[in-house]
């Protein structure tokens, strides 16, 4: 009878222990992952399963001038050198044709179809805009205005978006004499967002060659 009632207990233990195990099995593994959600800062917390790390390589080009230059297209076409906006600013860099005519350019079909021409006039502007801005630049690096930090890249996405007339007032009026483009796009925002990088590069020049 002592033998029959051992038996028992083990046959009980086992069948415990089988079954825990196989609820373990059935657990699924998650964490908590947070996504955007239209509200203005708000988080949505919700679970989902983990999944094997996925690594993709993308060209890094971070503060260089390439990194500013690009960055600055995409902001203004998505980098497309075909796009026209409803404005009729045209391009990768969105250049009006009163621009393209101060760098000799009246063929907007052609140059809507030349990339390369397109990079040459915006180093071509860039270089302008430094000349005319030089002072303003010496002046205003390292100040902070309506909170933001002055660096040179701003300067010069602020002047292509702006034009440089209008970005040595702003820092000459300490950014009380603002400006916005037709899209409500400010100068204060593009000296925010193509701020630090190097734009060494781009040498002030009053007669720039395509």
């Amino acid at each position: 009878m002592k033998k029959k009632t051992i038996q028992l207990v083990v046959l009980l233990v086992v069948i415990f222990v089988i079954s825990g195990f196989t609820d373990i099995y059935k657990v699924k593994t998650t964490t908590l992952a947070k996504y955007n959600v239209p509200q203005a800062n708000y988080l949505a917390t919700v679970p989902q399963e983990i999944k094997p790390l996925t690594i993709f390589n993308y060209p890094y080009t971070g503060k260089s001038f390439i990194g500013f230059k690009e960055a600055l297209a995409f902001k203004e076409s998505q980098g497309k050198y075909n796009r026209i906006n409803s404005f009729g600013y045209l391009g990768k860099y969105q250049f009006g044709k009163s621009t393209l005519k101060r760098f000799k350019i009246y063929n907007t079909t052609a140059f809507l179809k030349d990339a390369e021409m397109q990079e040459d006039a915006f180093l071509a502007l860039c270089s302008l805009n430094k000349w005319i801005l030089i002072r303003d630049i010496k002046r205003s690096v390292g100040r902070r205005i309506n909170g933001v930090r002055i660096t040179e890249s701003g300067i010069l996405a602020a002047a292509h978006l702006a034009g440089a007339g209008n970005v040595k007032l702003y820092l000459r009026s300490n950014g009380t004499d603002s400006f916005q483009d037709a899209y409500g796009t400010t100068i204060e925002y593009y000296l925010k967002k193509f701020a630090g990088y190097d734009t060494s590069f781009v040498e002030a020049n009053k007669k720039p060659a395509l």
